[in-house]
């Protein structure tokens, strides 16, 4: 990961197990008893080990299934010296084949069942990365030492045997200074780890991850710099699809703390490189996991409703093999609740002993059969060691209704405060209120059973009640005889599926809690033969649960009512949340293919039991992941069976704490959202993804000289569903280190990865399985990982792995990944685009012509059904223009002539005032030259009186002139207003006219635009050239599809066609939709439009004609 997670998978051990105690052991099958053992637990909670005198060492590893021993009085202990001092330790690589040892306490103080209870359920350690794999593996090879206390060297060469001569391993350890010989010992503090994995890697090189190392390094120097380590970190073991601030990008100081933590070599350390065998190491470790660590912790919401939720679920639990004379065993109980399982199954029958106990058995089946009450014990003591949240116990009652209360007071009694007895508080049984969530049901037990109807509970209740006060013990009448009238939900021949986990439980009910098997109608334990088989398949008849049932039993049932189905719209419309209804596979399978939407819609709201049909005595399962695609809850399958669908079960609830319950996908609890589980187009708001993986090659896989391949599939919708396609070549007589070097496997499309999960198996060359991993594609890490193997049984193998590269992508489609790939790295683009253009450049090539011819390609001009202002269009029309033109014209004519005519007045009127002013200053001056003259020949003095009468005279002169020039002015003046006044009126007048004018032809040219527009509208949505279009495209994808060489197998060559077709025609028909919608509103848009411009040119002609 980018920021370093610790993996904290080890549990405290508490010191004085590691000390060791003295213990009786005592192995029921081959029968062994040694007193005074001294036994003790590894500080990492991988072994138990133990000695005694005269005996040799022996091992056992941890497995996580408790049982308890009913006596140990065959070994001299009493009852009492035993009570609560026996340990019992079950080991097996599944949970039919079964090993115990028990271990008996000197007093019961010994405080060994804590300690060990508090490492043994830990799923975590189920996770750890190869290089603790070979940790654990050198720990039990120096604790398998001989009577010497040494280690043989034979030992360690049965490790290694596969595809290697004994003579290549002697070398091997001769090489590194240790004993070689066949007979020779080595002492176990001369081998240590690092000796050991020394070891490891001469015999298995991991030249594969040579050739990587080298590949990043460009093979120039046998270390690796910062740099090349965080460019390699970034490119290849980060997805890219992941949120760069939860997850950042690796940088020198994250590539530096990597050095440090794992780089062997202090001189390469302290200059901040990295050796290979420190790039292996790194490879090898928990930083390196194929999944995101956490998701083994509790991190979903356990919050919602209890539908919400995918539920961990087993059918006929009991049952350890066939469904036909079958062996049914308590211990199935306490294995498959230790694994996780969350809902368990009981056939309850009548006992036909003296006891009258009710048993639980495969009714009419020929199994055998065991106690209820001992089952009941067996759940009280193993529902919440390995999770808090509630069990659900699924009721198959065929009791007689005294029975049945004896059943109820079992539960009463031994679960005691565990069962859910009552609804809670917050959450009312009522039409329309959700379920409680987990977290509300934590330790809980509930029990799914029919329920009688409210009313008849109560009457019943009520009379059992008086009965009880008045101290009798026969049931009343009216409970033994009346019924429900509820019918009984539709029954097949049922088969239940278990999970196997190991662990360990302390003896509380030695007498009584001894758990027995008894026949049932044949002898015990005894199978069916093959022959007869046949025969007594086809004479069984299912005999459905009773719905005759005891009130005390009734009112135990809650928030898991069975009731009869009639119907996804029957339940929709009833809206009671705590109905929930069964069905067998077929059934489920039938609602599937007719109401797929419907049916995801029904477990938004209740919950859903799917169990295996009839058909399927031999306890195979059908696959679970069909179920989980609709939201089914409860996937019941049959635990004893390891077989693909128990893989994938046990594969997909190991996450989430391994609590039971796995929260199902947003879309597949909202309301508002639609789901359709056979969709193959990608889901709205889910992101489709790509997921490639390489397999490079497979390490220790197994001891024997053997040829291997692998396989890889993808499990998830239909669509995203790919089996049997994938798979590497054989590589032959080599279990030990096959280097497969394939190209890589490549899952183009995955829409829906929340549900999908991937299968990497590996097989021998007779097609048995080896090993194999469940890995859920939305947990996955990107990168080179090492994948570590389970069993068929979902078990940790020691030591085998697959290293492999997986590249996960957001899903493209074809012919987008350019623009992508240029949005994901603009400058990366940008940078591409400038050399090509340099290029161009020196061809001589003008690439601004060419951005010009691109831009002229890609511009998109507006259309008239879209445009918004069809009254500017028309003012700019030709015609318009045209008008306007010829009318300007006629109005500066006008003008002009105005002009003149106040040019001519203007004119007139100066002549005349000049006139004026003239004879004035004619006047003025003759008066002015007579008196000069008189002056002249009379002298200044004797012309005083002449002088006085001429300035008279110019004064009244002035007086006159003044009185004209007045007068003349204000006729002028009178005259140029009324010419102005004819003017303007004339202006105006042309005006008014070329406003009517404008506005009669800007209605008839906006009339006429309309319906242009009406027209071409109409024009553009035309489809037949578009179809056209859709059918030469569909044609040319298909033939591109059949000729392209990359697509190697016909499976998928046919899953493209089929892809591109589906893509096609929802593409193609979302098209025509799209455009006929886009037609019809921008027919509206154009008439609303149409309407609005008349409006306003209604309104500019009254405001222009004002």
């Amino acid at each position: 990961m980018t920021k370093s997670y610790e993996f904290n998978w080890q549990k405290h051990l508490p010191e004085f197990m590691q000390e060791g105690a003295s213990f009786d052991r005592f192995d029921e099958d081959p029968y062994l008893f040694e007193p005074n053992c001294q036994m003790k637990v590894d500080e990492y909670g991988f072994f138990i080990t133990w000695k005694s005198e005269g005996k040799f060492a022996d091992l056992s590893l941890f497995s996580q299934d408790p049982k308890i021993l009913s006596s140990f009085e065959a070994i001299g202990k009493t009852e009492a010296d035993l009570e609560g001092c026996i340990i019992c330790i079950c080991s097996g690589t599944d949970l039919v084949n079964l090993s115990f040892m028990f271990m008996v306490a000197e007093s019961p103080d010994t405080k060994w069942i804590e300690g060990l209870r508090s490492v043994i359920h830990n799923f975590k350690a189920n996770n750890v990365c190869p290089m603790t794999c070979l940790k654990k593996h050198w720990m039990r090879m120096c604790f398998l030492t001989n009577v010497n206390g040494k280690i043989p060297v034979r030992g360690i060469t049965r490790t290694f045997a596969s595809g290697k001569t004994e003579k290549g391993i002697f070398q091997a350890l001769k090489d590194l200074g240790l004993p070689s010989g066949k007979n020779d010992e080595i002492e176990p503090s001369d081998f240590t780890f690092d000796i050991f994995y020394a070891l490891t890697q001469k015999i298995c090189p991991r030249t594969d991850i040579e050739e990587l190392f080298k590949k990043i390094n460009g093979n120039k120097t046998d270390y690796l710099t910062v740099d090349q380590l965080v460019s390699f970190l970034n490119e290849n073991q980060r997805d890219p699809r992941l949120n760069e601030i939860l997850f950042p990008f690796y940088d020198p100081k994250r590539a530096m703390q990597i050095i440090e933590k794992y780089e062997r070599d202090e001189e390469l350390k302290k200059k901040g490189r990295m050796s290979s065998d420190g790039f292996c190491r790194y490879l090898m470790s928990d930083e390196n996991a194929p999944v995101f660590l956490d998701r083994l912790e509790l991190y979903q919401d356990m919050d919602q409703p209890l539908a919400h939720y995918f539920i961990s679920s087993s059918h006929n639990t009991y049952l350890t093999g066939r469904q036909f004379g079958g062996k049914s065993s308590v211990e199935m109980y306490r294995q498959v609740l230790l694994s996780g399982c969350r809902c368990v199954e009981l056939d309850c029958w009548d006992g036909k002993g003296e006891d009258q106990e009710p048993i639980i058995t495969h009714g009419k089946a020929m199994c055998t059969d065991i106690l209820f009450k001992d089952v009941i014990q067996a759940i009280k003591e193993t529902a919440f060691v390995t999770s808090d949240y509630p069990v659900i116990l699924s009721f198959e009652n065929h009791c007689s209704k005294l029975q049945q209360y004896k059943m109820a007071k079992y539960c009463e009694e031994l679960f005691g405060d565990l069962l859910l007895r009552q609804p809670l508080e917050n959450y009312p049984m009522d039409p329309g209120h959700p379920l409680p969530s987990p977290n509300d049901l934590k330790r809980k037990i509930l029990i799914k059973n029919k329920r009688l109807k409210p009313e008849v509970e109560q009457r019943q209740l009520e009379a059992l009640k008086k009965h009880m006060e008045a101290g009798e013990t026969n049931t009343p009448a009216i409970i033994m005889g009346e019924e429900n009238e509820d019918d009984a939900e539709n029954g097949q021949l049922n088969t239940t599926l278990t999970v196997f986990t190991n662990s360990v439980s302390q003896s509380n009910a030695i007498s009584s809690g001894k758990e027995e098997e008894r026949s049932n109608s044949i002898k015990k334990g005894g199978d069916v033969a093959e022959d007869s088989e046949e025969a007594l398949i086809a004479q069984y008849k299912y005999e459905s649960a009773t719905t005759n049932i005891h009130p005390y039993l009734s009112a135990m049932v809650n928030y898991a009512q069975p009731v009869k189905f009639q119907g996804f719209d029957v339940a929709e419309e009833r809206n009671i949340h705590h109905n929930m209804s069964s069905f067998n596979e077929s059934v489920g399978l039938g609602y599937l293919k007719t109401n797929a939407i419907e049916f995801v819609n029904y477990n938004k709201r209740q919950m859903s039991r799917i169990y295996p049909k009839g058909g399927r005595v031999d306890s195979s399962n059908y696959m679970p992941q069909i179920f989980w695609n609709a939201g089914c809850q409860m996937v019941s399958l049959n635990f004893q069976t390891p077989d693909l669908a128990m893989q994938l079960n046990q594969g997909k609830f190991e996450y989430n704490g391994c609590c039971g319950y796995l929260l199902k996908p947003d879309f597949m609890r909202r309301s508002d959202r639609t789901f359709d589980p056979f969709s193959e187009t990608p889901v709205d708001g889910v992101i489709a993804a790509t997921c490639s993986v390489q397999v490079f090659s497979g390490q220790f896989l197994s001891d024997k000289k053997i040829g291997t391949y692998v396989e890889v599939d993808m499990y998830g919708l239909p669509t995203d569903t790919i089996r049997k396609e994938f798979r590497t070549r054989m590589v032959m007589n080599n279990g030990l280190n096959p280097a497969y070097n394939e190209e890589p496997f490549v899952f183009r499309k995955v829409i829906l990865p929340d549900l999908a999960v991937l299968r990497i198996a590996v097989y021998d060359d007779n097609n048995k399985l080896i090993g194999q991993r469940i890995l859920p594609l939305d947990g996955l890490q990107a990168g080179y990982r090492h994948i570590s193997l389970r069993n068929e049984g979902n078990n940790p193998l020691s030591l085998p792995t697959v290293f492999c590269q997986i590249i996960l992508k957001t899903y493209v489609p074809d012919g987008f990944g350019a623009i992508v790939d240029a949005l994901s790295d603009p400058k990366k683009f940008l940078t591409i685009a400038e050399k090509r253009a340099d290029q161009m450049k020196a061809l001589g090539i003008d690439t601004e012509y060419f951005c010009k011819a691109l831009y002229t390609l890609f511009s998109v001009s507006p259309h008239y059904g879209q445009h918004k202002t069809t009254l500017h269009l028309c003012f700019s029309l030709q015609s318009y223009l045209k008008l306007i033109k010829k009318q300007q014209k006629e109005l500066n004519a006008l003008k002009k002539k105005h002009s003149k005519d106040q040019n001519a007045m203007q004119k007139a009127h100066c002549t005349q005032v000049d006139k004026l002013v003239s004879l004035h200053e004619k006047e003025k001056t003759n008066l002015e030259k007579l008196l000069e003259k008189a002056i002249k020949k009379r002298g200044e003095n004797n012309c005083q009186e002449l002088k006085k009468e001429t300035e008279d005279k110019i004064q009244t002169l002035t007086t006159d002139h003044k009185a004209k020039v007045k007068d003349i002015t204000a006729q002028h003046t009178k005259e140029w207003s009324e010419l102005i006044s004819s003017h303007s009126s004339e202006e105006r007048e042309m005006k008014d006219s070329h406003v009517t004018q404008q506005c009669e032809h800007l209605k008839k040219l906006l009339s006429s635009v309309q319906e242009q527009q009406t027209l071409q509208l109409k024009l553009i949505h035309e489809s037949k050239e578009m179809r056209a279009n859709q059918a030469k495209m569909s044609m040319e994808n298909s033939k591109a599809i059949s000729q392209d060489k990359s697509i190697k197998n016909k499976a998928e060559r046919e899953r493209r066609v089929r892809e591109l077709n589906c893509s096609n025609t929802k593409k193609f028909l979302d098209e025509r939709k799209r455009l006929a919608m886009k037609h019809q509103k921008e027919m509206e848009q154009l008439e609303k439009n149409q309407k609005e411009q008349l409006d306003k040119l209604e309104k500019h002609n009254e405001q222009v004609s004002r």
